[in-house]
Formats: C-alpha cells, sequence, structure tokens
C-alpha cells in the first residue's frame, strides 16, 4: 500500500474526510526509559503517532510511540491509515507528530520524480531537502531499505546459481524457458519496475515468461516453484519463513526504499528532544530486523504492537 495507483483512491478518501485520522486511542503501555528516553525529555508533550496499514508499518509506528511513551509523553495512537497519502497528509498538516516514512515513495510518489538516486544517503538528503517547504522535517534515516526485488526458491537456486540480476539476465538469454516471472501487476508497468529493470540489465522476457498475479500469491508461487522468480519487497517476512533466496541488484536499478522518521516540522521546533529519542532505535533497524519483526507478524500471526514493545525491551530502549 506504499506505491502506484492505490495512492490515487487513498488521496480521494483523504480529500473527501480530511486528513484520514478520524480515530484513535490512547497508548498505554508499561513502559519506563531504557537507553531511550531518559531524563523524560518529552514530559507534557501530547503526540499522535500515525502510520500507513502494512504489517511494517505498523510495527514502525509502534515502535514510535513506545519511545515517546518513554521519554514521557502522552501518545495518541493512530497507525494504520490505509495508504500512503492520508499519513503523510496528516504529518503535513499537523494532525499526527510524526510517521515512519519511505524514502522513494517520497521521492517518487509526493516529489514527482521518476529517475531515483543510487546512492541511499544522498537519496535521503533530496527528499530531505525537498520537504522542507511542505513542513515536514526528515530525521537521519535506517538502513531498512524496503525496495523491490526478485527471489526464488532454494531448489531453483541449487540447479541455476544466479544471485544477481546480471546473472538473471543472462540465464534469460542463455536458457530463456529458466526464467518465468511471477510479478503485480503494478510492477509489470512501472518504469521503476520490470520495464526498467529489463531494460536496465539487457533483458527481454517473453510475454509467456511472466505471470501478473496478487502479492501474496505470489510468494507461494515461488515457494512451489510454479514461478523460476517472483517479485518481492527485501523487507518481508516470509522471505525469510519461505526460505527463499533473493537477488541482489548489482547495477543499482531499484529505487531506495529506507525508512525514516518524517516529523511534523512545527512539532519538532516545539518538541526538538524527539530526533534524541528515534535515533537510537532507527540506528538499529535494518532489513535482518525488519523481515524478523515481519515475520513474526505475517507468519506467525502475532499482533504488531506487541512484537514491537517486546523488540523494544529486548533490544534495552524501553524497560
Amino acid at each position: 500500500m506504499r506505491r502506484g495507483a492505490r495512492l490515487l483512491l487513498a488521496w480521494v478518501l483523504v480529500t473527501a474526510s480530511g486528513c484520514g485520522l478520524s480515530s484513535g486511542s490512547p497508548m498505554a503501555d508499561d513502559v519506563a526509559p531504557g537507553s531511550v528516553g531518559r531524563g523524560e525529555p518529552l514530559k507534557g508533550a501530547h503526540l499522535t503517532v500515525t502510520s500507513k496499514a502494512d504489517t511494517e508499518s505498523l510495527v514502525l509506528g509502534a515502535m514510535m510511540g513506545i519511545a515517546f511513551q518513554a521519554a514521557g509523553a502522552d501518545v495518541l495512537d493512530r497507525t494504520g491509515i490505509q495508504g500512503s497519502i492520508g499519513a503523510r497528509e496528516a504529518v503535513r498538516g499537523g494532525d499526527a507528530a510524526a510517521m515512519y516514512e519511505y524514502t522513494g515513495t517520497a521521492w517518487i510518489t509526493y516529489q514527482g520524480n521518476s529517475t531515483p538516486i543510487s546512492d541511499p544517503l544522498a537519496q535521503w538528503r533530496a527528499v530531505r531537502d525537498a520537504d522542507v517547504r511542505n513542513g515536514v522535517t526528515w530525521l537521519a534515516p535506517s538502513r531498512l531499505n524496503n525496495t523491490y526485488a526478485l527471489a526464488m526458491n532454494r531448489a531453483g537456486f541449487a540447479e541455476h546459481g544466479t544471485r544477481t540480476l546480471s546473472q538473471v539476465a543472462a540465464l534469460s538469454r542463455s536458457d530463456p524457458d529458466a526464467v518465468t516471472l511471477c510479478v503485480e501487476g503494478e510492477f509489470a508497468g512501472r518504469v521503476d519496475g520490470l520495464r526498467g529493470m529489463e531494460r536496465a540489465y539487457g533483458m527481454s522476457l517473453p510475454a509467456g515468461n511472466v505471470t501478473q498475479m496478487d502479492t501474496g500469491i505470489i510468494y507461494t508461487q515461488v515457494s512451489d516453484g510454479s514461478c523460476a522468480y517472483g517479485e518481492v519487497f527485501t523487507t518481508d517476512g516470509r522471505i525469510r519463513s519461505m526460505d527463499l533466496v533473493v537477488m541482489a541488484d548489482d547495477r543499482k536499478f531499484f529505487p531506495n526504499y529506507n525508512a525514516a522518521p518524517v516529523v511534523n516540522s512545527a512539532t519538532l521546533k516545539r518538541w526538538p528532544e524527539i530526533a534524541g529519542v528515534l535515533g537510537p532505535v532507527t540506528a538499529k533497524l535494518d532489513n535482518t530486523v525488519a523481515r524478523t519483526l515481519n515475520a513474526k507478524v505475517d507468519v506467525d500471526g502475532a499482533d504488531p504492537h506487541q512484537v514491537a514493545l517486546d523488540w523494544m525491551r529486548t533490544q534495552g530502549f524501553v524497560k
């Protein structure tokens, strides 16, 4: 729910109903400062946390709210907004204090660019600088990069041994029947999706080798070998649970989607301590952490908020 055509529907819903934050409940976790929140620098603050509705966003939103509570703030939980624009507009307009957002989403979807910046830090800086005029401030990014990738199952990997997209492209030329793809319809038509990937890597896959389907089905089809390769998101917990092998984007074609806190600028001016509270949490986030936590929700059926709380305690961020 963080890319592409779905955003148009989200925008219609947002414009019809204000910021889209029509409900929420106070966060009431029994937490005290650990390595985060010492001295309760946010005591007296009333902060609303928001997020999109996908698993990863829910977990990240919960982490943010828990960190704010440990730092002394009263927190209103308005995570789980459908689509990207609803949550984004809530932060921009001041109806929410902060959320975790992805650099690639901002650069391409919100800021209207078509060419990604290959260096992750340069991409973040460009997004940060462009968003100053929009009343939102990007804090330091994480190493968590939830971008597109192709993956295959272990049997396919044992047979073909591909580790990079360049090797997949070479295989598609030497043995075209070996490279069949399962992809979302959106990915199939995007310039930063299949069409662009083929151009960047010198692939020319026959139409019959590409099957379009819903995201969840892709993982099962790749797992059982119905498709040799499938479009995945790099932090999805099903990659680990299904033991899929992710192909490295060795030409760095796909945009960087690094997660970073985005804070309403006026709120940050009132409570500059927010940056220090979130910094250690963000610094700990990477793809391994995300896959592990996402799997607890998507595979094991755990509650996203509880998953976030357990992780925050395990890391010593809160007590």
